[in-house]
């Protein structure tokens, strides 16, 4: 009888099998994830820009948020969400309200050394959709709920595709043996 210990959350699947090779995606960091995104580049508008113009930026560049800068400083950041309950929900002119009026400032953030798994329980926890990256106080990037969920996949699939191949190494072995 041959027993394998599956230890899904670390990702140890390939080591417990004796498996070489293969990316481990569950210790993949967010600047990993930066690294993969089809654009990396974050799209900034400023604090006193009205709503409309952000909006129009969302909408150009197919994004749900932006970043609100501040001579480069992270100020707050303007999501569909905002748009949703402070802008339409509390009936504001979209033409004469600026985004520091309805940003969300109590921004959280994370480092591009952050584990991927630490980066969505902490979007998961605090229900946020958008996660700003910054290293030494400077914005470096903007990862998704969509970014993280991709990741996942990609994550789950690597550890299926990992465990295929040790039953078909195990059962290779066991007719020769």
């Amino acid at each position: 009888p041959l027993a394998i210990m599956l230890d899904w959350s670390f990702g140890s699947f390939s080591k417990a099998a004796g498996i070489q090779g293969g990316k481990d995606l569950m210790f993949d960091t967010v600047a990993s994830l930066l690294k993969e995104k089809k654009s990396s580049k974050s799209v900034s508008v400023a604090p006193d820009s009205t709503l409309t113009e952000a909006v129009r930026t969302m909408n150009d560049e197919k994004i749900g948020a932006v970043l609100v800068l501040d001579q480069q400083e992270l100020v707050g950041i303007f999501t569909e969400r905002d748009v949703l309950v402070r802008v339409v929900g509390g009936a504001r002119d979209p033409l004469t309200t600026r985004v520091s009026e309805v940003m969300t400032s109590a921004v959280s953030t994370v480092e591009p050394a952050t584990p991927v798994e630490a980066a969505l329980k902490s979007m998961s926890d605090r229900r946020h959709r958008h996660l700003p990256v910054q290293e030494n106080g400077q914005v470096c990037g903007l990862i998704s709920m969509g970014d993280v969920t991709r990741w996942v996949i990609r994550s789950q699939a690597e550890q299926v595709n990992l465990a295929i191949g040790a039953v078909k190494q195990m059962s290779h072995s066991n007719r020769r043996g």
